[in-house]
């Protein structure tokens, strides 16, 4: 009877066989197992490591080492071979003796890039897949592929220094970062070697997780089980996680699901431009006026890091809190939560805000995006938002202007004013649109003075960032775009050194917070936050309003010369009305690189992403490790280049 079974199985398993062949040969796709040989003939390799004895995920197990068995099995190792052949009564007995007793009998295989090749054992490998087993024991020498830059290699070299930590091969991740998020989630500190229980626990979480992620479509996803994990993390506990039934584990993949999906796409975030119109029509109206109309009043809370007090920052948007209570009269009320502190209150009073009947909630710190994410997942029907450039988190909407284009204009007043062709120009963090508005800035000076040099000072950077200018004798500066506590009140915006040394007032970029909080709340009020809502084809959406939605502007300093205050009212007028674009022109990289012919401006996406400086800027993007260590946080978040970075020891959200 066993025989008969196992010959039973057998007919079975070649059926997926020469399903999975038919199907891979439809799809253009090699129908056998990949042949680690003939892999490594086009790659570089330093080393061989043996590693001994080891339980390995057989989900990774997907070829062989050699060419020899390759047409005896289709890619997902199901056998090929006719029901009459050796092979197939040899896989007929180890189907048999694996349902009396089970396979003990280790393979050996080598291990590359995180997948398993067989250099013996490939039945038993495909009995055991056949009958859905999760591991096999192995005998693994690992192939260590030489460095490169490319994201898979990357991405092992990862793995590789978790290793000694993590000991396991089942976790899997496609996301920079993954272990040691992973590690600060389990409550470890770096370094911090797991336990024969920490794994035990952990592969049944991630079991589960395969298997609910499979249910929902995984299968046909680009994102691993691990970054699914990841993504749960972000708003419940290990701990939880872990106790969590199999329902209970879908409920919450559901919760987060718009975030996975956001993981797929290459351009995961939707970027807004403008507010989204009223709503078209009084008939439209009437007849759906469940999808157009919005809610009667609303309740909105800030979240803000720090008080009006103590920062500039906080005080435009207390000041933009405060117009929103004059627009709508009764239709809204507003709260504020002040001192948020990222990882200790800010879950706390964002919950808060919720808990006393907040609709709408505003954290206006990039710091706060973790809580406002974990809120979210928790709180599907509360809107919240995060003060940031573009994070890929479709749960909370981000939002934030574009400063370039009143940089350009104050660009064009220091260019008009620098005697010298000299202007210095004090950045702050090297994050996503920064390098946008020095570009912008150093266009606007070159439009109006061909000879015009910006010279390049970060405040980032350890040292005073006005020392360089001051050394040198710079006398127009662009400095810290509003006024700072504790720093002399003249030196912000565009302003300049006068023979005495005091500085003078020019310009400066200026903020509308109130009417950026009045268009988002005038867009819920008519009902377009669902029209303008992207998270369902898996991209996040990202408010990235200009002037022409009355949300940026420039300040124009009595001391400016009428003739410049012409100059810039006219450029004004230009971005507004969309005949000016700043980038539209011809524009050439500091390596000499023609960025632009000038026949076109560049997509909000790329201008944002801009990580490159014009000819016209005297300085680099600094790199992380150069940084200040108070602004670390800051680029691993935002950073232009934070996805070539390492991962941070003990990172948090």
């Amino acid at each position: 009877m066993a025989s008969l079974a196992a010959f039973e199985d057998y007919t079975r398993a070649q059926k997926m066989a020469q399903r999975e062949y038919r199907e891979k040969m439809l799809a253009g796709q090699y129908p056998y197992l990949p042949v680690l040989d003939e892999l490594l003939v086009s790659a570089e390799t330093d080393a061989q490591l043996p590693l001994g004895l080891l339980e390995i995920p057989l989900s990774r197990v997907v070829g062989t080492k050699t060419a020899g068995r390759t047409a005896a099995f289709a890619a997902n190792f199901m056998p090929l071979l006719s029901a009459d052949t050796e092979f197939a009564a040899k896989w007929c007995a180890l189907c048999a003796a694996h349902v009396e007793e089970g396979i003990r009998d280790p393979i050996r295989c080598f291990e590359y890039l995180g997948r398993f090749y067989v250099q013996e054992g490939n039945k038993r490998v495909s009995v055991l897949k056949y009958f859905g087993a999760l591991s096999i024991s192995a005998n693994v020498t690992r192939i260590v592929p030489r460095w490169s830059d490319t994201p898979e290699v990357r991405q092992y070299f990862e793995f590789l220094e978790a290793w000694p930590v993590v000991g396991a091969y089942f976790l899997q991740f496609t996301q920079p970062g993954g272990y040691v998020r992973l590690q600060k989630a389990m409550g470890k500190a770096p370094g911090e070697r797991w336990s024969d229980e920490d794994r035990a626990e952990l592969r049944g979480l991630y079991a589960m997780l395969e298997k609910a992620y499979a249910a929902a479509g995984g299968a046909k996803r680009r994102a691993a089980a691990g970054d699914v994990l990841l993504i749960l993390l972000r708003v419940y506990p290990y701990a939880q996680l872990c106790a969590m039934t199999g329902p209970e584990l879908e409920k919450a993949l559901k919760s987060v699901w718009d975030d996975v999906l956001a993981l797929e796409n290459p351009a995961p975030v939707a970027v807004s431009t403008k507010p989204a119109p009223p709503a078209e029509g009084k008939l439209l109206g009437r007849l759906i006026p469940a999808i157009l109309a919005g809610p009667e009043h609303l309740k909105v809370a800030f979240v803000n890091e720090r008080t009006p007090q103590t920062s500039s920052w906080t005080s435009q948007h207390e000041f933009g809190r405060g117009q929103l209570e004059k627009t709508f009269g009764s239709k809204v009320t507003t709260a504020a939560y002040n001192g948020a502190v990222p990882h200790e209150n800010d879950d706390a009073l964002v919950e808060q805000a919720i808990a006393e009947g907040a609709d709408v909630v505003f954290t206006t710190s990039p710091q706060l995006a973790g809580a406002a994410l974990r809120a979210a997942a928790k709180h599907p029907e509360v809107r919240i938002l995060n003060c940031a450039m573009e994070l890929p988190y479709t749960g909370i909407r981000t939002y934030y202007t574009r400063v370039y284009e009143a940089k350009f204009i104050t660009g064009a007043i220091a260019g008009a004013m620098a005697g010298d062709d000299r202007i210095g120009y004090i950045a702050s963090y090297p994050i996503y649109g920064v390098p946008a508005n020095i570009n912008a800035f150093a266009l606007g000076a070159r439009m109006v003075n061909p000879r015009a040099k910006v010279e390049l000072s970060w405040s980032c950077l350890p040292g005073d960032p006005m020392e360089p200018f001051t050394s040198r004798g710079i006398a127009i500066i662009s400095g810290h775009d509003s006024p700072a506590i504790g720093h002399p009140q003249k030196e912000f915006g565009t302003f300049q050194r006068a023979a005495d040394g005091q500085p003078v007032n020019l310009a400066a970029p200026f903020w509308h917070w109130g009417q950026f909080y009045e268009n988002v709340i005038r867009t819920i009020l008519d009902g377009g936050w669902q029209r303008d809502k992207s998270g369902k084809d898996g991209r996040a959406v990202s408010y990235w309003w200009g002037m022409n939605s009355g949300v940026m502007d420039v300040l124009l300093s009595r001391e400016l010369p009428a003739d410049v205050q012409h100059l810039a009212h006219i450029l004004r007028e230009g971005v507004i009305s969309g005949a000016v674009e700043p980038f539209r022109c011809r524009i050439v990289g500091q390596d000499g690189t023609v960025r632009n012919d000038g026949t076109h401006s560049f997509p909000p996406e790329q201008i944002m992403h801009m990580d490159w400086l014009c000819d016209a800027v005297v300085g680099t993007v600094p790199e992380y490790d150069d940084l200040a260590d108070y602004a670390k946080p800051m680029y691993r978040m935002q950073g232009v280049h934070r996805d070539r970075l390492p991962p941070e020891k003990g990172a948090q959200l």
